[in-house]
């Protein structure tokens, strides 16, 4: 009898030493985890979730930076004298949400030249719909890396004979038309202020058109044509400090002022021009944005480059500098809630 009172005892003792254990094991699962929607769900996945959702916001605004902007105004020392030049570009933003590091802008981009002729007609427009895809490759918003790329179709709405009986190129009315696609790596930098935001962006990336594979484009543009070109960006985007209206004591930031560079390469065989001939094979481009601080994403803009090529369908075999003066706007159309 004694011995079963004294293993009686020892299973007593040992419930009272487990039972606060296992009171304390339930206490510590309660605190680590919660439920959604009836899972449970350990806390440090929450805190995750909530953090890759803000980097991915953070990340849509950076891909808002580096959507292209609108021009209207004038562009001095083309072949043929303008009396307005206008580069309009619509983006639609289909997808945006924190929820993924995906971004989809769908755009519509029309250049027409405004000929300083009689009847001042607008030189077959050069019109360019297309989609870009935005992917963040990294989570460091003050040092950002993603791709970006998509489908580009351009042509100029005319049905005439692109060529001409004697194989010349016909530029009054002659069709043109191809497709390109393009993929695009860049690299940021983030530098905040007392009073002043700054960001900085390299992007590299090539372009290939359809016509690289004997598809896309308009009768005699193949040999005489860029299919292959390397094109890369420098922006330089400030934005300034001001005093909140509504709240004291709080800053607000807006754009301020924008240096952006970009170069384009044609990198195929093109006609009988070598890998140096920088005249024929070149475009470069140097423009500078002040915002209007009484209007909302409208900047005065000035610039100058050189055209190798010129990007202004059927003119493509004209070289030349140029310098353009005018006002910019971002014409973006956020789709998505």
């Amino acid at each position: 009898m004694f011995i079963y009172a004294k293993q009686l005892f020892k299973i007593l003792t040992g419930l009272i030493i487990l039972i606060p254990l296992a009171y304390q094991t339930s206490r510590a699962a309660d605190t680590d985890t919660v439920k959604v929607k009836g899972t449970p769900v350990i806390q440090d996945t929450i805190t995750s979730l909530i953090a890759s959702r803000l980097i991915n916001r953070d990340f849509n605004d950076i891909y808002i930076q580096n959507l292209r902007t609108s021009f209207f105004g004038q562009e001095l020392f083309q072949p043929i004298k303008t009396q307005l030049v206008a580069d309009v570009v619509a983006n639609f933003v289909v997808y945006n949400t924190p929820k993924s590091r995906l971004f989809v802008n769908a755009f519509t981009r029309v250049k027409i030249r405004l000929l300083s002729t009689p009847g001042a007609p607008v030189k077959s427009p050069s019109y360019m719909p297309g989609i870009q895809l935005f992917y963040r490759l990294n989570n460091d918003v003050y040092h950002p890396e993603f791709l970006s790329g998509g489908y580009t179709h351009h042509s100029n709405g005319v049905r005439g004979p692109t060529l001409l009986p004697d194989n010349s190129f016909n530029v009054d009315s002659g069709k043109f038309s191809t497709n390109f696609y393009s993929l695009n790596y860049t690299v940021g930098k983030r530098t905040d202020k007392t009073d002043m935001v700054i960001n900085q962006y390299k992007t590299i990336g090539v372009e290939l058109h359809s016509g690289l594979f004997g598809k896309g484009s308009a009768a005699g543009l193949p040999g005489r044509y860029g299919w292959v070109r390397v094109n890369g960006t420098y922006m330089l985007n400030l934005a300034r400090a001001y005093d909140d209206p509504i709240k004291e004591k709080r800053k607000l930031f807006a754009n301020w002022q924008r240096l952006q560079f970009d170069f384009t390469y044609i990198a195929d065989k093109y006609e009988n021009y070598n890998a140096f001939n920088l005249k024929k094979r070149l475009n470069v481009s140097l423009k500078y944005y002040y915002h209007l601080p009484f209007l909302y994403d409208v900047s005065v803009m000035a610039g100058g480059g050189y055209r190798g090529q010129d990007d202004y369908n059927i003119s493509f075999q004209s070289s030349y500098g140029y310098a353009m003066i005018g006002v910019a706007s971002g014409l973006s159309f956020l789709l998505s809630r």
